[in-house]
């Protein structure tokens, strides 16, 4: 009995976290997110280019 409750919960709380991760409202953020490690290569680019002259 108390396992399946747990059971449930648990099911619960997964499908309300995907339902926030996939939500309209967080897609500006995980772009943004997505694009940080591109962004960072720029900024290392830029500042070895600044070294070097």
């Amino acid at each position: 009995m108390v396992s399946g409750i747990v059971t449930a919960v648990l099911l619960v709380l997964f499908l309300a976290g995907c339902i926030w991760a996939y939500s309209p409202q967080r897609r500006p953020e995980f772009e943004a997110a997505a694009r940080e490690p591109l962004n960072d290569d720029d900024a290392v680019a830029t500042a070895a280019r600044e070294t070097r002259q």
